[in-house]
């Protein structure tokens, strides 16, 4: 019998961890079991892929701008990623944007719904947290994102998966430096991170094998642990919102796809759907960061030159389903809460989430305190923020897991354009985790 391909492993995963995480809902029991026995299985794939993700971006990037023999062709790449990604940005801002003020959602809801959102969330330790982390954002000055890529301690900040601007940092100078000193002298340095980045990319196939396992336990934890079924219940047009926006910008991502690498959409959802699906469940670029770099260069053909850079950046400022969720999420808080908000403020929304979105942490949750920002930059008063959380606070989650599928959707995407452009988009070269198992056997 033909073995099923990964990614309907992985979808069968999460339904079943979706079946089962609603099953264990209902035993006293079921919620205990599932938080000590089967989410431990999930953390740990997580924090596997986790553990990769920084070794994987300094020895990818490294030998992709050390392989590229003419600093000309870095600045080529670099310059097209970051306007692609801030057009891309762009867009997805718009379209929440139409589409809540098209919809309304905030309309419809009650202000007993509001009052009971405002009394279970407002005090919740999530929304303090973000309040807080939020406010020390905005006391920096204009240019601390500049100040932040630039790592004080390389050592240090490869210990910390936020901190991963600082590492491409480090990685872009070191491996521009090693270009500049000539061939000869960079070759044993180079040797070095050509031979680690095999080597990760063999963990990630190792770590892979389990993702279908991971999944299940992911998604049961996920679902054990939400909210009141009536407070997502009120929701549900807000959510309908947020998600008909990001399966927008995936027909846009195909559309795009299509034109300008004539490459067909089907095939590239199709493989990249892994890192996808693995979006979903583990809500965080950073930790997908290895599949999506994987799925991409050996299953699509993205030169590594290319995908090295173009993904590790993207995982960090690129933010389309994060930042289309805060238009709607800040019109949708105004309108129920009867704030006005023309359109210059509108307008503000646009600028401020794209500029937001440049410094926030490829982690869970990171969202709501781009939020926070937004919202403060069209003065919304200070003494209704806890209440705006509130009102989200309960779909904060299951829309976080689907904003974060858009935006390894765009990373991927953004890569095949940069390298069509310039000449780097060829044949996939799949490599299996058991290539050279015979060797060692």
């Amino acid at each position: 019998m033909r073995k099923l391909e990964l990614h309907w492993q992985i979808l069968i995963g999460m339904l079943l961890g979706i079946v089962f995480g609603f099953v264990m809902t209902y035993p006293d029991w079921g919620r205990d079991f599932v938080t000590d026995w089967i989410t431990p299985f999930g953390t740990i794939f997580v924090n596997l892929l986790k553990l990769i993700a920084i070794p994987l971006i300094l020895a990818s990037l490294i030998k992709g701008i050390s392989d590229l023999k003419d600093i000309s062709k870095f600045r080529n790449i670099g310059l097209r990623t970051i306007v692609i990604y801030i057009c891309t940005t762009v867009v997805a801002i718009t379209v929440g944007l139409l589409l809540v003020n098209a919809i309304q959602p905030g309309e419809g809801i009650s202000q007993d719904t509001i009052d009971k959102l405002t009394e279970t969330y407002a005090t919740d330790k999530g929304v303090t947290d973000k309040l807080e982390e939020a406010s020390r954002q905005k006391e920096s000055g204009p240019l601390q994102f500049l100040v932040d890529m630039v790592p004080e301690n390389a050592l240090n900040a490869m210990t910390d998966n936020s901190l991963m601007l600082q590492v491409i940092f480090f990685a872009i100078f070191l491996g521009i430096s090693m270009l500049l000193i000539g061939e000869k002298d960079s070759k044993p340095l180079k040797a070095f991170f050509d031979s680690l980045n095999e080597v990760v990319l063999k963990m990630v196939d190792l770590i892979m094998l389990t993702a279908p396992y991971a999944v299940f336990a992911l998604l049961a934890g996920v679902v054990v642990s939400s909210s009141d079924p009536e407070l997502l219940l009120a929701l549900l047009k807000y959510s309908g919102v947020v998600i008909l926006g990001l399966l927008l910008m995936i027909v846009f991502y195909s559309i795009v796809v299509s034109t300008f690498t004539r490459y067909n959409p089907l095939t590239f959802l199709s493989k990249i759907s892994p890192a996808q699906l693995l979006a979903f469940s583990t809500s965080s670029s950073a930790a997908t960061l290895p599949v999506t770099m994987e799925r991409v260069e050996e299953h699509i053909g993205v030169d590594k030159e290319v995908s090295s850079f173009v993904l590790p950046v993207g995982a960090t400022i690129n933010m389309d389903g994060t930042s289309l969720y805060q238009g709607v999420a800040a019109v949708f808080i105004a309108q129920a809460l009867g704030f006005p908000l023309d359109l210059s403020g509108q307008l503000t929304i646009v600028l401020t989430a794209l500029l937001a979105s440049i410094g926030s942490a490829a982690v869970p949750g990171a969202g709501m305190v781009m939020l926070v920002i937004v919202l403060e930059s069209i003065n919304f008063p200070a003494d209704k923020l806890a209440i705006g959380l509130a009102l989200i606070f309960a779909v904060d989650r299951p829309l976080d897991m689907c904003r974060t599928v858009v935006n390894v959707t765009g990373d991927a995407t953004v890569s095949m354009m940069v390298a069509k452009s310039v000449g780097k988009l060829g044949k996939p070269k799949v490599k299996n985790w058991d290539d050279h198992y015979e060797e060692v056997k």
